[in-house]
């Protein structure tokens, strides 16, 4: 397994713009791909990663709300949404930077697992945003884009403050 190197906004933003094609067989590269992507989630400390944010363009995304659930998804579609939450929302393309965002308060997804299988999974609050975020990275969509605003310096210290002293 390796590291991969996460794409910055700021950047590599036309490669992160870029939408993802299917994958139409699960082979060694595709599962290599999952373990690497794996391993680079691990170590960024995020919960969720999509392959274009390693710089390949496949439909192929990761999640890992809870230590040991890891949700590994290949061709993911959302097919149900329901209720709003409205949320801060950061991303490891754009360390630093967070938005306000209005997201589904319950998502269900279908999609491949490693194995070939097809599986479907429902998700609510942060696995729902989490499903939304990455499925949108791989049609060349950032959380940006839509935030209902962008938060300032001032604001990102205050939650960094707030999130230390609750530590």
């Amino acid at each position: 397994m390796a590291i991969l190197n996460i794409l910055k906004e700021d950047k590599n933003i036309s490669e992160l713009r870029k939408k993802s094609r299917p994958v139409e067989k699960i082979n060694k590269r595709i599962i290599t791909l999952l373990d690497d992507m794996y391993e680079t989630l691990q170590e960024a400390g995020g919960v969720g990663l999509a392959a274009p944010q390693v710089g390949v363009l496949r439909r192929v995304a990761i999640i890992e709300i809870d230590e040991g659930e890891l949700i590994e998804m290949i061709n993911p579609e959302i097919i149900q949404r329901n209720g709003e939450q409205e949320e801060i929302e950061g991303c490891l393309s754009s360390p630093g930077k967070y938005a306000e965002t209005i997201r589904p308060m319950t998502v269900t997804i279908s999609y491949t697992d490693r194995n070939g299988e097809k599986k479907e999974k429902s998700g609510t609050e942060l696995l729902a945003r989490a499903f939304c975020h990455e499925l949108d990275h791989l049609d060349g969509v950032l959380c940006f884009d839509n935030a209902k605003r962008i938060l300032s310096k001032e604001e990102i210290e205050e939650m960094r403050k707030n999130e230390e002293e609750n530590d």
